[in-house]
């Protein structure tokens, strides 16, 4: 009789295997044939490829089928060019961290990058300026790294990964099926259903959208956005400096029109960031190289939009705050760079807009990077918020296993979206806030933030707590 019951419960227990695998692969094989995986990531660009590299190195993972859909061609080995790239980001501390504990910082240190000690930002409409640098300039504010760099170094980590990551080149989803959207049946099983541009399926518990600002896996979720277009495009170039000048200062200076900014990425070379309007992107573009450079030089140097009732006012406020609080040398302003020459076809221009989408999650389903957010670059903040969209979710995923959870349930999802929002609308609105403030040349306004740049310029543990945050 013990042996009867015996067969009976393993019978049973076999059947209910195969049912939750029929439910849960569409078939009991499903795995087997290939089109099943624990989370696939949609979008293989420099925060996607970071976050499979995260997930391969997440040694709670280690059982779990990572897929990473590139939609881009497999270039083979990276060979470093002689010439800089005109697309660059200032990696932070944070960032910094994040690539080290999967090698791929180790990477770009054996490539190329450079050191930002100092950062000088000033208006043209006032003698308001505001610095930042570490003491005694002894730690960087920030790295300098071209992005084909930081992709190259991510990809190459990503072949030494601990776990099994797959990478599908020429790959992107076409339809989904997500699982609450409609009436089908298929709507109601615990799985993404991805058709790819082959006419393959796979079957995902999570689904990570890393597609950027145009997310085919944001549109599909049906989450809203909230956009703005600057009418502003963003004009990048490689640039060559004067001689005699140690350029380890990242400079930005704000225009009506929109901030310049320099970033050294030699020393003797520093990347543009020129944001400006569309028309005069467009009329910058078609300069010839001398004409181009003296547009540069101007921009960081001239004096004809100064207000002389902001510069009084000014003067009078700098008086009265040296009285209390004395100006140490750190503070001094600096003379910026005098620009000579602009390397041969590297200039190129991109138009400017915010997005926010008003969610990053449902189940199964999670947005990072620019799917997730899109912000003005005044700042240089942009891909340093979707590298910490990555640490978080990482953590996330990393507790959610530790218990036992399913990694596409809300539970653990929602976490991440509180944590990342409750960090990243304060940042898009200060900058926001702060591309609105200098686009205008209205006197009051130009007197309220002068002065109000000079007293946070005064007040060190001001500066302190400004550098803390852009860090993490």
């Amino acid at each position: 009789m013990a042996l009867k019951w015996s067969a009976v419960f393993t019978s049973r227990r076999q059947c209910l295997v195969k049912h939750i695998c029929k439910q849960f692969m569409g078939t009991s094989g499903a795995a087997q044939h290939g089109d099943f995986a624990d989370i696939v990531i949609s979008g293989g660009g420099m925060v996607g490829a970071a976050m499979a590299c995260a997930l391969g190195n997440n040694s709670l993972l280690r059982d779990k089928r990572i897929v990473l859909l590139e939609a881009g061609k497999d270039t083979g080995e990276f060979i470093l060019p002689e010439q800089f790239s005109n697309r660059t980001c200032a990696l932070n501390p944070a960032t910094v961290r994040l690539l080290s504990s999967f090698g791929s910082w180790q990477e770009i240190e054996g490539m190329r990058c450079f050191s930002a000690l100092r950062m000088q930002v000033w208006e043209s409409c006032a003698d308001s300026i505001i610095t930042f640098n570490n003491s005694d300039m002894s730690e960087p504010l920030a790295y300098i790294v071209e992005n084909d760099v930081i992709l190259a170094a991510i990809m190459k980590a990503l072949k030494h990964v601990k776990n099994k990551v797959e990478i599908h080149y020429e790959t992107k989803a076409t339809a989904f099926n997500l699982p609450g959207s409609g009436d089908s049946e298929e709507a109601k099983l615990p799985y993404v259903k991805l058709t790819l541009n082959n006419g393959s399926v796979i079957k995902t518990k999570l689904l990570i959208g890393a597609d950027g600002s145009n997310s085919a896996v944001r549109k599909a979720a049906g989450f809203q956005t909230i956009n703005r277009e600057y009418n502003q495009s963003g004009v990048v170039a490689t640039l060559k400096l004067a001689d005699g000048l140690s350029n380890t200062t990242a400079w930005q200076r704000f225009l009506p029109t929109g901030p310049i900014a320099l970033l050294p990425i030699s020393d003797t070379m520093s990347s543009l960031v020129w944001s400006t309007t569309r028309e005069h992107a467009k009329n910058l573009q078609e300069l010839s190289a001398e004409s181009f450079v003296d547009a540069v030089n101007d921009a960081l140097w001239h004096e004809r939009e100064k207000n002389e009732i902001a510069g009084k006012l000014l003067g009078g406020f700098k008086n009265v705050l040296n009285n209390i609080l004395p100006e140490d040398g750190e503070g001094v302003r600096q003379l910026p760079p005098t620009v000579i020459d602009v390397v041969d076809k590297s200039r190129a221009s991109f138009p400017l807009a915010l997005t926010h989408s008003s969610q990053y999650v449902r189940p199964r389903v999670a947005l990072i990077g620019d799917a997730a957010h899109r912000i003005h670059p005044l700042a240089g903040q942009g891909v340093n918020l979707g590298f910490s969209d990555v640490s978080c979710l990482n953590e996330m995923l990393t507790k959610a296993t530790s218990c036992g959870a399913d990694p596409g349930a809300l539970t653990h999802l929602l976490q991440y979206e509180t944590e990342r929002q409750r960090q990243n609308v304060p940042v898009m609105l200060t900058i926001d806030s702060l591309q609105r403030l200098y686009g205008t040349e209205f006197t009051p306004v130009v007197v309220a933030r002068s002065l109000g740049l000079h007293a946070v310029h005064s007040l060190p543990f001001l500066k302190k707590m400004i550098m803390e945050r852009a860090s993490v």
